[in-house]
């Protein structure tokens, strides 16, 4: 099995190299655009939206042409284990992991399958546990494991139970990995959002982003841009580890 791959000008091993996990819309395409600017080479990865992933690619060469996308479903062991094989034959480090590819599953606990339960724990959690330790001998010290958790993870939602619970796993999982890295230098954080403009919240009514907007008390939806700049803070403070970084605009401070 080999790894789908688009947008590939060039490989450039000296560069430090970075991997964006669903990073062709949204929050991870803002990431996958400040980490070019910030000078690393970036693998992007997608599950299935080749117009998003064609998208994406239009979007980043107007800033560089240091970057690849590839299709790799993290619901798919297949396709996981070819990326990684891509990334082993072609990169020679991983300087910095964005762990932000994920899946909702608005199902309340009697609404909630097997498959539905395990596919997300999967895709959330178990993917991440899998990328990180078959890419292990890849992270050099020094380099930087950043996941995007949820505000969920934190509020307890009740018709997103299994995302609440994965996403509360994802931030567990970050702060038992800091053993893992002890004494490397490289360190392991998570950024929790709130409620960010993205495709997934276009579809609420008006209604109900008052009443969002209503709970928080900067009265609005984050930027994407806001969420990669602290995924940038998290690259540049090397003291800042085993830390859950929550961008909420003050969510129920009103």
């Amino acid at each position: 099995h080999y790894a789908t791959v688009y947008g590939t000008k060039k490989f450039y091993r000296n560069m430090k190299n970075a991997i964006v996990t669903g990073g062709t819309k949204g929050i991870g395409l803002a990431i996958s655009k400040m980490l070019l600017q910030e000078d690393f080479f970036v693998t992007i990865t997608y599950a299935q939206n080749g117009l998003a992933a064609e998208s994406c690619r239009e979007s980043l060469n107007s800033i560089s042409e240091n970057y690849e996308i590839v299709k790799a479903d993290q619901s798919s062991k297949l396709e996981m284990q070819a990326f990684v094989n891509h990334i082993l034959t072609t990169k020679k480090s991983v300087d910095c992991l964005v762990c932000n590819a994920g899946a909702t599953l608005r199902k309340s606990l009697l609404e909630t399958s097997n498959e539905d339960w395990e596919h997300t724990m999967l895709v959330n959690v178990n993917s991440n546990v899998y990328l990180i330790r078959d890419l292990y001998s890849l992270i050099p010290h020094s380099s930087r494991i950043i996941f995007i958790g949820s505000l969920m993870a934190i509020h307890p939602h009740s018709t997103s139970l299994a995302y609440g619970v994965t996403k509360s796993a994802l931030h567990a999982l970050a702060k038992n990995l800091v053993k893992s890295f002890e004494d490397t230098g490289t360190t392991v954080n998570v950024i929790a959002p709130g409620f960010v403009e993205t495709e997934w919240q276009k579809g609420k009514s008006r209604y109900i982003r008052n009443s969002i907007y209503g709970k928080t008390a900067i009265k609005r939806f984050a930027d994407v841009e806001e969420i990669a700049d602290a995924v940038k803070f998290c690259i540049h403070n090397a003291f800042l580890n085993g830390s859950v970084i929550e961008i909420s605009g003050g969510y129920s401070y009103t």
